[in-house]
């Protein structure tokens, strides 16, 4: 009911609301489609373009779309994921994301952590190598409870700093398992205060580190809306949060 469903997003995105559209794969008459009914209309925020397998794939949507229009490159696919670096340094590329039923369809592969260890890392790998933001994890399907609070952990624990929901009702728990914690809020805090109280200035070879990692607590912190409820105590030091947790 692809043209259907065309016709629903056009109507939507004329009538004032603005959202990021999925798109047909390149390799689909659709694409071209979809590309034509998204042409002059202002609520497009972005698209993500699904099946994306090649860095041509994202270049030659973006040179159809708005200039500037972002274009996340969902990776569905052992091609895809293998080209992934190269897919995050196209033109056009703002962001990756992982089309992660799809990929474990193509190559057997399970659903547990371990299985998608090496695939999530790739991801983050790709990002952080070519300068664009944190890349998005695939969604987990039908659960909004403990399974999709550990999946979104899981996501946390690999550098994603998205998580592609299929239900409006997943988003509070996704929103609030990767936003950083009261803990490490504070631990922020902290350690800024003190690098400052002693000068601002750079004490060891762990400081620099540190400050970048505290800095991009508070940013996140900020980008999620979190306000810190718990402040250092002087007498208490707070631990640093496990260098291994990246943000």
């Amino acid at each position: 009911q692809k043209d259907a469903a065309r016709r629903h997003v056009v109507d939507a995105l004329s009538g004032g609301m603005t959202a990021w559209v999925r798109i047909s794969a390149t390799s689909t008459d659709h694409w071209q489609r979809d590309l034509e009914a998204l042409t002059g209309l202002d609520g497009v925020r972005g698209v993500v373009l699904a099946e994306t397998e090649e860095p041509e794939q994202v270049t030659f949507t973006a040179m159809r779309l708005r200039a500037g229009t972002p274009v996340i490159a969902l990776l569905e696919s052992a091609l895809g994921i293998e080209n992934a670096t190269a897919v995050a340094k196209a033109p056009g590329t703002f962001r990756l994301a992982f089309g992660v039923g799809d990929f474990r369809r193509d190559t057997g592969l399970g659903e547990s952590p371990m299985a998608l260890a090496y695939t999530r890392s790739q991801f983050t790998i790709a990002a952080k190598a070519t300068g664009l933001p944190g890349a998005i994890d695939g969604p987990t399907v039908g659960s909004t409870g403990v399974k999709l609070a550990e999946a979104t952990a899981v996501t946390a624990e690999f550098g994603m700093t998205g998580k592609l929901c299929l239900a409006p009702e997943q988003c509070a728990a996704v929103n609030e398992g990767l936003s950083p914690s009261q803990e490490e809020l504070a631990w922020a805090h902290e350690f800024l205060a003190d690098f400052e109280a002693d000068g601002g200035e750079i004490r060891n070879g762990s400081d620099l580190p540190r400050k970048a990692r505290a800095e991009k607590i508070l940013g996140l912190a900020t980008a999620f809306g979190v306000h810190s409820t718990r402040y250092p105590d002087q007498d208490n030091a707070i631990t640093a949060p496990s260098d291994t947790y990246h943000y």
